[in-house]
């Protein structure tokens, strides 16, 4: 038996890995957790040259929505494997790749979608470092930076964000809790028409519908600053960063995360805003494309005949333009007992097509989560847990759209394995 657990762990060295916490940079703490390959084969591990995990969660799922009953099924939520090391003083490296999405390289970056990371970086001394390869950008907020195993659901906001890039990070650290970083990326990881179809169109307002042109430089730049005081208690991730994502079209964020860190207790307010000329996240674009679409009516004697009316033609590949999102996400966990967390999470979103009088904060949406969490063995990054989200859409009375709901309850668990 112990040997086909050791093989099993030579496996997972060969294959495998996942950082807890951070997705920027090398992630966050990794936790005084011995490895699998330690506890086997009884061997101390000297270096950190190559650290190896296996992130893996399931559940089982009761959920409703807005036209549908309740129905349950067995999920597998994550299994994402990781590779990283420092192979030198200065010189590391991380990689991480999703198991559970295509693997076929997609897009200019030659990447598939499910490598999330995949870059070396170099530390010229204690306060300079450079990074490069495809990683996530450095946007503030804690929930973005957050391990997405531990994210039992994202805002809506962050759930269409596309965050994984190709591109270059220069991190400076004047002092040892201040660090400010800056970065330039692909927008996106294919080209115009991979991301928003063949013979895109942008639409403004009911008259202005223009073609979408390729960029010559479709980057994003971004700023960054993450910030301690009193002793690591409190904690900041700020960024403001745009991209270029068509010809004269920009999309500029700004994200504010502040965290409250106590041995007990971590509560963290996270604010962003994306302010769109062509709708990035496609939300609006998803909820209103169609009202835009020309429509000719049928006339007898002046009048429209019993309104009826007809789309002579195919339907152009219509994208929002002019959209603002805001969102609020306030998230709490207490360990109030040895052993035991309680998570609870709220959040507010808007939308709004600005140019659109009928459209202006059309959207509001209100989330809610909660769960108990236990973690049975102290020498494993493994937690069972029984968690409730849910969600209500509603939308404003121009609009004429019908407001949309959610709940979900799991019971599931979710295990950070380290193989080595």
């Amino acid at each position: 038996m112990n040997k086909a657990l050791l093989s099993f762990a030579l496996l997972c060295v060969a294959l495998t890995g996942h950082a807890q916490g951070g997705n920027t940079g090398m992630g966050g703490e990794d936790g005084d957790y011995q490895s699998l390959m330690e506890r086997l084969a009884k061997v101390e591990k000297k270096h950190d040259m190559l650290d190896v995990y296996i992130n893996y969660a399931a559940s089982a799922q009761a959920r409703e929505a807005t036209g549908s009953s309740w129905q349950t099924r067995f999920a597998n939520k994550e299994l994402r494997l990781e590779l990283k090391g420092n192979l030198t003083d200065k010189l590391f490296y991380r990689l991480r790749h999703r198991l559970n999405r295509r693997n076929d390289a997609q897009g200019s970056d030659n990447f598939s979608k499910a490598t999330d990371i995949a870059m070396v970086g170099y530390s010229f001394s204690d306060k300079v470092t450079l990074m490069a390869g495809k990683m996530s950008q450095i946007w503030g907020g804690y929930e973005y930076d957050a391990n997405p195993m531990f994210v039992y659901q994202y805002s809506d906001m962050l759930d269409h964000m596309e965050i994984f890039q190709t591109g270059v990070t220069l991190s400076l650290k004047p002092v040892p809790t201040q660090e400010f970083a800056l970065m330039v990326s692909d927008a996106h990881n294919g080209s115009l028409e991979d991301y928003y179809g063949n013979d895109a169109i942008v639409v403004t307002d009911n008259g202005d519908y223009r073609l979408l042109e390729r960029a010559n430089h479709p980057l994003t730049f971004i700023a960054n600053w993450n910030g301690s005081f009193f002793d690591n208690q409190l904690q900041t991730r700020w960024a403001w960063g745009i991209q270029k994502e068509a010809q004269g079209k920009y999309s500029r964020m700004i994200t504010l995360g502040q965290k409250l860190n106590l041995p007990q207790l971590q509560w963290y307010v996270d604010y962003m805003a994306e302010f769109d000329d062509l709708d990035r996240l496609g939300i609006a674009t998803e909820d209103l494309a169609d009202r835009f679409q020309p429509q000719i009516y049928y006339y007898e004697y002046g009048y429209p005949i019993n309104n009826l009316v007809y789309q002579p033609y195919e339907p152009m590949n219509l994208h929002c333009g002019k959209v603002h999102y805001h969102t609020w996400i306030s998230k709490l966990n207490w360990q109030f007992a040895p052993q035991w967390n309680l998570m609870l999470k709220g959040t507010y979103e808007t939308a709004s097509m600005q140019q659109v009088e009928r459209y202006k904060n059309y959207r509001k949406s209100i989330g809610w989560a909660g769960a108990i969490e236990y973690y049975p063995d102290k020498t494993q990054d493994l937690r069972v847990f029984l968690a409730y989200q849910g969600q209500n859409i509603n939308y404003s009375k121009e609009s004429a759209l019908g407001g949309k709901h959610s709940n979900r309850i799991e019971l599931g668990f979710m295990y950070r394995i380290k193989c080595y």
